[in-house]
């Protein structure tokens, strides 16, 4: 099965579990998913299947959105609820308008220091793995940019939050960082990704669905191969430009956008390839479908 598949991942499970349950339904065994999603997070999560998988770089700078709650009153070790409490409980001392003044620091493009209990890698371990061993994890803070984020409520020690981020961003990172700038400590205790690149919830597919359907019925909830990476415009070409193409030869295809990459068709869903272009209306294949 070729495509990109896009779920709506259950609490208490990773996005490599998804996997392998995605695997044992369509049988496909080359799956690749776009951002991780922990445990305890829910909501949208791409996959892209079979020959798609060669397409994982051109959705790598994708920005995310997110929906959630920020408990207040004390830090944790990963920074959400499945962690161990950092230092003792102390009351929320701040109204909600107070708490959103500080969340207004959260914006824009600034440096971020990732969870040490994260999956990004170090020296090719993920983080998460060397902190669980009881080694120094020396993270380094990585650029981002917080589109959004806005603070919808307060309830007791609980505010539910709305967040669009970057690729690389950290949820996480950000209440664990307004919990100390309101001087009591904050983790974050529920996340729901509602947004992935072009991809939202009304686009995807629920796990335990999932489970129950047919091979024919996955194959039509699959996204049309034109929408997909929608900043490239997509052209069609003949079946000799297109034996061309597949021999990683540069070619000439109709006239598209000024936008530099392309993805060319060999028919209404059969995308050959992702091209650079060159010059004019010639262009390099990058990746090739096959």
């Amino acid at each position: 099965m070729n495509g990109l598949l896009v779920l709506d991942k259950p609490a208490g499970m990773t996005s490599h579990d998804v996997v392998a349950i995605v695997r044992r339904v369509t049988g496909e065994r080359s799956i690749g998913h776009l951002g991780t999603l922990d445990p305890m997070a829910t909501g949208v999560l791409p996959l892209l299947l079979g020959k798609y998988t060669r397409l994982a770089q051109f959705f790598g700078q994708a920005e995310k959105s997110y929906t959630g709650t920020i408990r207040f009153g004390f830090a944790t070790d990963t920074f959400d609820a499945e962690g161990t409490p950092a230092g003792e409980v102390v009351a929320l001392g701040k109204t909600l308008a107070e708490l959103r003044e500080l969340a207004g620091h959260f914006h824009g493009a600034m440096d971020q220091m990732p969870p040490v209990f994260s999956a990004k890698k170090i020296g090719g371990v993920p983080a998460h793995k060397l902190a669980r061993a009881g080694k120094e994890v020396p993270v380094k803070a990585a650029r981002i940019t917080i589109h959004h984020f806005e603070l919808l409520g307060l309830e007791g020690e609980v505010a539910s939050f709305a967040m669009s981020v970057s690729a690389g961003g950290y949820v996480r990172s950000v209440a664990h960082e307004l919990g100390a700038m309101a001087g009591c400590g904050a983790h974050l205790a529920s996340l729901r990704r509602t947004q992935a690149g072009a991809f939202g919830l009304a686009q995807a597919i629920p796990l335990a669905e999932l489970k129950t359907m047919t091979m024919a019925e996955v194959e039509a909830r699959l996204p049309h191969p034109r929408t997909l990476l929608p900043e490239m415009p997509s052209v069609m070409v003949d079946e000799q430009t297109a034996g061309r193409i597949r021999n990683g030869m540069q070619v000439n295809v109709p006239e598209f956008s000024g936008a530099v990459m392309v993805k060319v068709f060999s028919g209404p869903r059969e995308l050959l390839c992702v091209a650079k272009r060159v010059a004019g209306t010639l262009v390099q294949p990058v990746v090739v479908m096959g």
